[in-house]
């Protein structure tokens, strides 16, 4: 039988609550011991930009992990990429989750992110200079998009990042596999993610390499309770609007019970790392961590036991 693995939650900072105050939102998570933090990467969103966040977050803190959900990376120069993210390791050692992604998630902002070739080239190679500049003391590489010659990050991160992707279509799945440490999914079903994480074994197995079996996740969208009903209507035809051929019902969590289902039925599947975002704005961050911390938490002790699929 194989290993349990270790089911956790952490809040992702998604809809600002009616008195936005991203400090009471990270103090919170702090004072609560959650897991987790994560912040999205929406130029428009009244949200802080995740690399800066993650750096003011970690000053305010000293045990809340925190994590891009997810970072654009193509468009980015992934040497000073990787030179933030060594700063934010040494910083705040083990406690930085960076994910990273092909593209936007609203098309409104993917003109801010040009590439000079096919994104999902421009990616695989920004991917592969991050992790070989955090890993190697020194990196001479020349490929289609980007050229360093005994290139040099420090402090390089005494323990290596893991560094997980996004992304739902076959070939994300794949390249998960091929060059990913983990898979954090969006707006994606149980059974969805089940079949992804297959996938994603098997191209690491034919690639010569293992994705650990705790190291896939999913944000899951929650309507707090008493979510008023034009809201909840926008949060639904928002979810409609990213996968059009599901159910946004099947995407979205109706309240914090229907929450602890849906959860239980992805470690079912072999999920276990969960970022839980507001579908709507709450009332206050205050009370929406109240939630999570009542409905929520204690399955990260009740489903840790549960057996690892395979």
């Amino acid at each position: 039988m194989s290993a349990p693995m270790k089911v956790r939650l952490g809040i992702g900072a998604g809809a600002s609550p009616r008195d936005p105050d991203t400090a009471s939102l990270v103090d919170g998570c702090e004072a609560r011991g959650i897991d987790s933090l994560w912040f999205p990467d929406r130029i428009a969103a009244p949200t802080p930009e995740p690399l800066i966040a993650l750096g003011w977050a970690a000053g305010r803190t000293r045990s809340l992990k925190l994590g891009t959900g997810v970072v654009v990376l193509p468009g980015r120069n992934p040497a000073i990429v990787a030179a933030q993210l060594a700063s934010l390791a040494a910083l705040a050692p083990r406690r930085i989750l960076p994910v990273f992604g092909l593209r936007p998630a609203t098309a409104a902002e993917r003109t801010a992110y040009p590439v000079t070739g096919p994104r999902a080239e421009v990616f695989e190679e920004a991917l592969t200079v991050v992790r070989r500049l955090l890993t190697e003391e020194s990196v001479t590489f020349h490929g289609r998009f980007s050229t360093l010659e005994d290139a040099v990050v420090a402090p390089r991160p005494a323990r290596p990042l893991d560094l997980w992707l996004g992304g739902l279509v076959p070939a994300a799945l794949r390249r998960v596999g091929r060059l990913g440490d983990g898979w954090l999914a969006s707006f994606v079903t149980p059974a969805e993610a089940g079949a992804a994480r297959a996938t994603i074994a098997a191209a690491a197995t034919e690639a010569g390499r293992e994705v650990e079996d705790d190291h896939y996740g999913t944000n899951l969208l929650v309507l707090p309770p008493g979510a008023p009903a034009e809201e909840t209507d926008r949060a639904l035809a928002a979810a409609a609007r990213q996968r059009p051929e599901v159910d946004p019902h099947d995407l979205v969590a109706d309240g914090w019970d229907d929450a602890h289902r849906r959860v239980a039925r992805f470690v079912d599947e072999g999920i276990t790392k969960f970022v839980v975002r507001p579908a709507v704005a709450p009332e206050s961050w205050e009370g929406f961590l109240d939630g999570f911390v009542e409905h929520l938490v204690p399955l990260e002790a009740e489903l840790s036991g549960s057996p690892a699929p395979g």
